[in-house]
């Protein structure tokens, strides 16, 4: 052992003897380690992104919304061509029990309409959006509590004005009391608060990208409870025509404002906003969304008035897409590391040549051709090592820096730190061996004659 510790204490000096040099001999080798750990922090950020995305829309969710509503087919007549307006009658719940009756892969149908609205209570107004859902949204959306009850069939189906709301609307509402059991006015509606969402994070770009709205600014009530007695854009009546408060409407491009001020679309005649549907595996999606697009185009008399979105298959696509970008981030990291090995191994066979004399003065002392091939190898090691601590710390510093500079998510793991460490002394030892193999076959007499 005391022999081992003296080879080692020998490389140690040569090492250091020459700083500048071992240091520019580790350039390779920092960046190369460095390219790593930030290569894999972005990776790692790419995929968590993914995958908090992927929760935000639901494992497995077809998602429907209503399309362009109007379409024109050109009929030919003697005289020339006429236009014929088609008619649909737009994504209704008739829809959704449609798709629940007749797909057998369907785990759960979620049908949703939502209304802006003003949020009252003792004078304090806010704005917010309110959403009527069955009682499954929840789960297809892996929604929880962190007060109070879910939605219940009940509920649904005695039109309960009961509602969930958004942690935001509890904050401004209720910041000094408990919620549950209170009331809240939503437009002209006053509903009874019975439960309250956790806090989950939505940023603008996942609402802009993925198509969901703020559930913590959300109040969320049965489906049949606002369908009754908010809004159901599918009923024409005379409330349609006029005011909800009985005055006119004023027009204003396509909405339409009350004095009641509430806004609506001109347009929109759907009597829901989105369909989502659940479906028990992922190989039955795109094969599930294939009937779909059939059957509401049956339904919907040829016309197709709406637009069927799989978010999970997009978002899969772009994790294959940053894959690739990783896997090209891998390979250049990877080239660094093999020319900064290279670099090792020139200098490492450089420095055999200047230390002939001192080989043979060893030789001749009684060290064996393993102690010399164990010296010049730890001084290899010994560089790439300290190459792939300043690598480790570059990077980590690169990945810091990336995230502050882009808002790209970069997480570093403790796995990416232990297989760069490994590598820079794995590189250490491949490229250390030949120079150090080279410089134990010196025979110690022509050695010690060298110059």
């Amino acid at each position: 052992m005391q022999r081992y510790l003296q080879i080692f204490s020998i490389a140690l000096e040569a090492v250091l003897a020459n700083k500048f040099r071992s240091f520019l001999t580790t350039l390779g080798i920092i960046f190369g380690v460095a390219a790593v750990i930030a290569m894999m922090a972005i990776g790692s950020g790419a995929k968590k992104e993914i995958l908090d995305q992927i929760k935000l829309v639901g494992v497995n969710n077809i998602i429907i919304t209503p399309g362009a509503s109007e379409e024109y087919e050109e009929e030919e007549e003697a005289e020339g061509k006429s236009m014929k307006k088609k008619f649909s009658p737009g994504l209704s719940l008739k829809d959704a029990e449609a798709i629940r009756n007749i797909l057998p892969s369907v785990n759960s149908v979620s049908p949703e309409v939502t209304y802006e609205t003003s949020i009252i209570k003792d004078g304090a107004r806010k704005s917010a959006k309110l959403s009527g859902v069955r009682p499954e949204f929840f789960d297809v959306y892996n929604l929880q509590l962190s007060n109070g009850i879910y939605l219940t069939d009940e509920h649904t189906k005695n039109s309960s004005a009961v509602c969930i709301i958004g942690p935001t609307i509890e904050a401004r509402f209720f910041p000094q009391e408990d919620p549950i059991g209170k009331y809240i006015k939503c437009g002209h509606i006053w509903l009874k608060v019975i439960g309250v969402l956790q806090y989950r994070k939505v940023t603008l770009g996942d609402k802009q990208d993925l198509g969901i709205s703020d559930y913590n600014n959300n109040v969320y009530a049965p489906l049949e409870t606002v369908l009754l007695r908010f809004k159901d854009r599918s009923i024409i009546d005379a409330k349609a025509v006029y005011g909800g408060s009985g005055g006119v409407v004023f027009s204003r491009g396509r909405v339409r404002v009350s004095s009641s001020g509430e806004e609506s679309d001109d347009k929109n005649r759907n009597q829901l906003d989105k369909i989502v549907v659940q479906v028990s595996e992922s190989s039955d999606l795109i094969p599930a969304t294939e009937i779909i697009q059939k059957m509401l185009k049956r339904r919907h008399f040829e016309l197709e008035d709406f637009e069927i979105k799989v978010p999970e298959l997009l978002l899969r696509q772009e994790q294959r897409t940053k894959d690739i970008f990783n896997l090209v981030l891998a390979v250049i990291a990877g080239i660094s590391l093999i020319v900064g090995g290279i670099g090792i191994m020139n200098i490492m066979l450089a420095s055999v040549m200047e230390r002939t004399k001192e080989i043979g003065i060893r030789q001749a002392t009684g060290a064996r051709k393993k102690d010399i091939i164990i010296q010049f190898l730890l001084e290899a090691i010994l560089i790439s090592l300290a190459g792939g601590i300043i690598g480790i710390i570059i990077g980590i510093s690169f990945a810091r820096i990336i995230m502050e500079a882009t808002g790209i998510l970069t997480i570093i793991s403790p796995l990416s730190i232990v297989i760069s460490f490994g590598v820079s002394a794995a590189i250490g030892i491949l490229f250390g061996y030949m120079p150090a193999k080279r410089a134990s076959d010196h025979e110690p007499v022509e050695s010690l004659r060298y110059e």
